[in-house]
């Protein structure tokens, strides 16, 4: 073999090897890979927010939290924390976990070298700083998985998580019951749910219909005698619900309890 074939195929090799933990995006490989995927104990949903915070929505969203009970985790982007840190403290001071989305909502696989990495750990550095605890989980923008952004969040103790359900809320098309109607087959004990509390990477105003339908979800989940939370308590394999030496998670003497399957029965009728 020539040298003029083996630098071609060499490129190949490392662009494949970049690309290859994209295949996680695929429902039947993340089948295969259920913690990547986030299953979790059978008698709790993971509830999951992408892409804040935002002051037009994201307050909305805790709110709602709120007068649900429950808590969730916040995928948040570090140019948008950077913004607004006053509404991630405001996340962990209610109880809510905060990962890490990264700095800007970009395909890691369409980037240069060594940018994923360095807005993983920047993301991360200022999550820690703005909370008081270090983040445990990594979720990468439209679920692109790059073997870059993979090492850094492990070089990060991050732990990466994608989704088993989401709502298609993105599109402009959404509305609460459409989201309610595209989440209800996959609202089952271990599953992860992905929405999102901001349209920066979306269409525009998208964010309502997760809100308008997030206490339709919250009611059958308690119909189904499940448990929703954040995804510190989901059991997710080999994850730790309160890993040593991530600090203490701050809470408001008001702070929700958990959903569970004891507390009242919400309309289950979502709300434009």
């Amino acid at each position: 073999m020539t040298r003029r074939a083996v630098l071609p195929m060499a490129l190949t090799g490392l662009a494949l090897l970049h690309a290859a933990p994209a295949a996680t995006w695929l429902p039947a490989v993340r089948r295969l890979l259920p913690a990547l995927g986030g299953e979790g104990s059978g008698d709790h949903v993971a509830l999951t927010f992408d892409d804040g915070p935002d002051p037009r929505s994201t307050p909305r969203f805790l709110d709602e939290l709120r007068r649900l009970g429950c808590r969730a985790t916040f995928f948040v982007l570090g140019e948008a924390l950077q913004r607004h840190p006053e509404l991630g403290r405001r996340m962990a001071e209610e109880g809510h976990e905060v990962g890490v989305h990264g700095w800007w909502h970009v395909n890691a696989l369409l980037t240069r070298p060594g940018r994923a990495a360095g807005e993983i750990a920047r993301t991360a550095d200022l999550v820690e700083a703005v909370t008081g605890v270090r983040p445990v989980w990594y979720r990468p923008p439209y679920g692109a998985l790059a073997c870059e952004s993979l090492v850094a969040a492990r070089l990060r103790a991050l732990r990466p998580v994608l989704w088993t359900v989401w709502g298609r809320d993105w599109t402009a098309s959404a509305d609460p019951a459409s989201v309610l109607a595209t989440v209800t087959p996959g609202l089952r004990g271990g599953a992860t749910l992905l929405l999102h509390d901001s349209d920066r990477a979306a269409a525009r105003d998208c964010w309502r219909s997760a809100l308008g339908a997030l206490p339709g979800i919250v009611d059958r989940c308690r119909l189904l005698g499940l448990r929703a939370g954040p995804l510190r308590d989901h059991g997710v394999a080999g994850a730790v619900a309160d890993p040593p030496g991530r600090g203490t998670l701050r809470t408001g003497h008001d702070a929700p309890p958990r959903c569970g399957r004891s507390q009242a029965v919400v309309s289950a009728r979502p709300r434009r």
